[in-house]
């Protein structure tokens, strides 16, 4: 799945040229003409990629990588300038972008570029997808099935939940049944990866 593209450069030629390009190979690619204009639209877009320019006024690329960061928006950013500032380009991978683009743009750079980044937050959303879908298991779980659940995914025996938990080895493994039935899964290595994803916030 191709998912859009969201460019942020206060030079219209710029925009114009680069959503040109983009729409030859498929790519949908939405222009905004300032980090203030794009930070008002956020919560309205669907997941995506970005293109920043380093230098715009009010707010530079750079800054706008961490105010999306406050936010808790991950979305994966290609950054681009025409100045070829080494401390800039620093910044901006501190900052988690996959790349760093020097004008005039290479076509076929910026497209591997726009590759990187669709395939990066592919993983990001596929990621938090399982997540979700943990969270909702072990959500079903009963405190005790929770605390059972915990000591199996650290590799406890049933007989060592049962003395750790003061319970039968009987009530410990009919508690595994009930974990089993919730998850849909008996096996421990399954229920463990569960554990995980649930315990990672998405």
């Amino acid at each position: 799945m191709t998912r859009p593209v969201y460019l942020v450069d206060d030079d219209e030629a710029v925009r114009r040229a680069l959503g040109l390009l983009l729409s030859t190979v498929g790519i949908k690619a939405v222009g905004f003409a300032d980090p203030q204009a794009f930070l008002a639209q956020v919560p309205k877009l669907s997941p995506g990629c970005l293109i920043l320019d380093i230098r715009m006024p009010a707010i530079s690329g750079l800054k706008l990588q961490e105010r999306l960061t406050e936010q808790g928006i991950d979305w994966p950013t290609i950054v681009i300038s025409g100045h070829g500032d080494i401390e800039a380009c620093r910044r901006a991978f501190r900052n988690g972008a996959v790349d760093f683009l020097s004008k005039p743009i290479d076509e076929q750079d910026l497209i591997d570029a726009i590759q990187k980044a669709q395939e990066a937050l592919e993983r990001t959303l596929n990621r938090r997808a399982e997540q979700a879908e943990a969270q909702a298991l072990l959500a079903a779980l009963t405190v005790r099935e929770r605390e059972v659940l915990d000591r199996i995914a650290e590799g406890f025996t049933s007989r060592q939940i049962a003395e750790g938990l003061g319970l039968s080895p009987r009530t410990v493994e009919s508690h595994r049944a009930a974990i089993g039935a919730k998850l849909g899964t008996t096996s421990q290595a399954e229920m463990t990866r569960l554990w995980i994803e649930g315990r990672d916030t998405p």
